[in-house]
């Protein structure tokens, strides 16, 4: 990682020669280099009007239009940097969080991606049902503080403590390579964990991405801009306006089709007094069926329109 200045905030960082920044002017905001949720970040980023350019094999990047650094880290070590207080703000998994332990890290927003879940998993071979069973037994993760507090309240006085051993990688072999009983291990689709002959056994903890914050950043001006941008832009992504035009008597009957998300916006119609016209917004995997309901209460002249982007 090229970051050799990140750790003293009040220092000019250089990177090979051509990339200086005063980390006192500007935040840093920290996204996963690689992985499951760099592609959505960098989409994230961009739908939020966070422009930059990132110089070939630099882990840094300048935002152009804001006074903001990006930094490209491991997704395991974001949430370590804006406990610290060397990032500012960033984005990675609840898992990660909760692993780290810093108590300087505020949770600021749920992303919606990169949905997960934390799980307790045994090869199918075994006949374990319960995790009661894997109490003293040997467990290996990526999360040994997570899996530590998990069968914390699982062991009981006077029996062997569980073994806990932490591995980087390849967690899922260990029990096939007879290193473990049992793992604790992430699941998205489950596709790794069946072709190794494991099952679920618990589920420790269901994560997602998270926009988190330092509670000791010196910047917090920009990291509540950052917020409402990518608040505005999830609202963007997940909702369409609709307008229609519709009788008063009908009106009852239209409004609860589409309350909003706030509530609808209601004008009337020059030269009908007997008409208005509705605005509101929807969810966008519903409104075609939305629109089917608004024709059958006899709402007329629908339209549906997508938002590029919002401020609520």
């Amino acid at each position: 990682i090229k970051m050799a200045a990140i750790v003293e905030r009040d220092s000019i960082c250089t990177f090979d020669g051509e990339f200086k920044n005063d980390a006192q002017t500007n935040a840093l905001f920290a996204i996963p280099k690689k992985g499951r949720l760099y592609e959505v970040c960098v989409k994230l980023l961009s739908g939020a009007g966070l422009e930059y350019h990132r110089p070939p094999r630099l882990d840094v990047a300048k935002c152009s239009s804001l006074p903001i650094t990006i930094v490209f880290l491991p997704a395991s070590d974001i949430a370590t940097y804006v406990g610290e207080g060397n990032v500012d703000i960033g984005i990675t998994g609840l898992d990660v969080v909760k692993e780290s332990q810093e108590n300087d890290v505020e949770q600021i927003l749920e992303l919606g991606f990169g949905k997960c879940d934390l799980c307790l998993q045994a090869p199918v071979s075994s006949g374990i049902t319960s995790p009661q069973q894997l109490a003293g037994k040997r467990i290996v993760t990526s999360f040994p503080n997570l899996a530590r507090a998990y069968f914390d309240e699982l062991e009981v006085e006077g029996s062997p403590i569980t073994s806990i051993k932490f591995v980087s990688g390849s967690v899922e072999a260990a029990c096939g390579l007879g290193l473990a009983d049992a793992v604790i291990d992430l699941v998205e689709t489950g596709t790794t964990m069946r072709a190794a002959g494991l099952e679920i056994v618990d589920k420790v903890l269901s994560s997602q991405a998270l926009l988190i914050a330092s509670k000791t950043s010196k910047h917090p001006e920009i990291v509540e801009i950052i917020r409402k941008r990518i608040v505005g832009y999830m609202t963007a992504t997940n909702y369409m306006m609709i307008q229609y035009n519709v009788l008063r008597r009908l009106l009852p009957e239209a409004v609860k089709i589409t309350p909003g998300k706030r509530s609808p916006t209601i004008s009337s119609l020059d030269g009908d007094e007997d008409a208005v016209a509705v605005s509101a917004l929807v969810l966008r995997k519903d409104s075609s069926g939305i629109m089917d309901q608004l024709e059958k209460v006899g709402a007329t002249d629908i339209l549906l329109f997508a938002i590029n982007n919002s401020r609520m």
